[in-house]
Order: C-alpha cells, then sequence, then structure tokens
C-alpha cells in the first residue's frame, strides 16, 4: 500500500495540544490559554501562553495549569491563531480529542489530515480497552507507554500532552495508516462550489496528500 508515511516525511507531522480557560457567564465558555505543538520526534516547536478574547473568569489552573501569572507573558488571542494556522498549514495534525483543540483555535483542519489518537481503534484494541469506549489521553498512556501524565494539582502540561499524543500515533502508525488508505473512497470529482467557503473543499483533488492521490489512480 503506497501511503503518506512519516517514516518518509516526518517534517509533515506535527501533534498539538491546547489548554483552555473560562470566560463569558459563570467562565462557561472555554478560550484558548496556552498552546503546543510538537514535531514528529515530539521536540517543542511552540509553546505560548494566550491571551482570551473575553475576561477570563476562571482560570481552571486544576486542569490547565494557567495560573494569572501567565497571562503576563501571554500574546493575543488572534496573533497566536495566526501564527498555529501557519504551523499547521499542510500538516499531518495528531492530537487526541482534538475537535477540541481546532474548536479553540476557531479552525476546521480536513479530516484526511487529522490523526485524533482518541478515535484509533487499533490504540484501544492495543490496551484491551473497548473499541467504542471514550478514552483518556491519560490511560492510553499508562497502558500503553506505561508512562504517568496529568498527575498532581498543578493542571495538565499541554507539552507533555501532545508529545503523549505523538506517542501513541507513532506505536501504530504504520497499522494505522494502512487501515487509512484502504478505507479511502474513491477519488470524486471537485466540488463546482468555491473551495475557499465550502467544506466540501476538503474533497477537492489539491488537499489530498499526492502519494494517497497517487495510490488511488
Amino acid at each position: 500500500v503506497r501511503m503518506s508515511s512519516p517514516l518518509l516525511r516526518p517534517g509533515k507531522y506535527v501533534a498539538i495540544d491546547c489548554e483552555m480557560v473560562g470566560t463569558g457567564p459563570q467562565g462557561r465558555l472555554s478560550e484558548l490559554a496556552r498552546c503546543s505543538v510538537v514535531n514528529y520526534e515530539g521536540d517543542v516547536i511552540y509553546d505560548k501562553y494566550v491571551q482570551p478574547e473575553l475576561p477570563i473568569v476562571d482560570y481552571r489552573t486544576r486542569w490547565s495549569g494557567i495560573t494569572k501569572q501567565h497571562m503576563k507573558s501571554a500574546i493575543p488571542f488572534k496573533a497566536a491563531q495566526a501564527e498555529i494556522l501557519k504551523i499547521l498549514k499542510d500538516k499531518i495534525v495528531v492530537g487526541h480529542a482534538i475537535h477540541n483543540d481546532f474548536q479553540a483555535l476557531k479552525y476546521f483542519h480536513p479530516k484526511d489530515r487529522t490523526r485524533d489518537t482518541s478515535q484509533i481503534p487499533v490504540l484501544k484494541q492495543r490496551a484491551g480497552l473497548p473499541v467504542r469506549a471514550s478514552v483518556s489521553l491519560k490511560s492510553l498512556a499508562r497502558h500503553l507507554l506505561r508512562k504517568k501524565i496529568q498527575d498532581g494539582c498543578k493542571g495538565h502540561s499541554s507539552v507533555e500532552d501532545a508529545q503523549t499524543a505523538m506517542e501513541l500515533y507513532r506505536l501504530v502508525e504504520v497499522q494505522w495508516e494502512t487501515e487509512l488508505a484502504r478505507s479511502l473512497p474513491p477519488r470524486p470529482p471537485s466540488p463546482l462550489t468555491d473551495p475557499t467557503t465550502d467544506s466540501n473543499q476538503y474533497m477537492d483533488d489539491r488537499y489530498w496528500p499526492t502519494d494517497l492521490t497517487a495510490s488511488s489512480l
């Protein structure tokens, strides 16, 4: 099976994790307060604190690790968003329950370039957990990597969580990518609508990794 593989192009893969704080009424809105991105080897390529657009009501320090002190060095959301999206452009992005991170970034990444470790059946199977179960990153790390994360009361580390997601992905990378390549639908015709505004844009040929496109010809 020919496929886009980090073994051939490790620079195309990154893992992301975001920490959120509470804003809005009763602090119920979740806004980005820190974002970390690591490369295929787990090296940090981005790690910054981010000032939310609305005033912070709840720092959620127990989970987020964010304190008032961190906001002194934080950059505005729009500036962080621009920097982060520039890194994610044309990349395969790994993360755990990654839709939460994209939501915090107010961004939608192409589905065929997203690898969510909370949705990889082979990871759950290896861990001896039900395939349909919702499994935490902490649980997968403990079962498969013999690694303790998210311990203590000082909150999560987005760097550690991003590195852990990448480690988990690499553990089952070959099998998962092979299964993905087999399950890809036939190449559809390009949509007639403007690909920059329509969600169908991600089905357009130019958004598919060239390796995968070539294998379906």
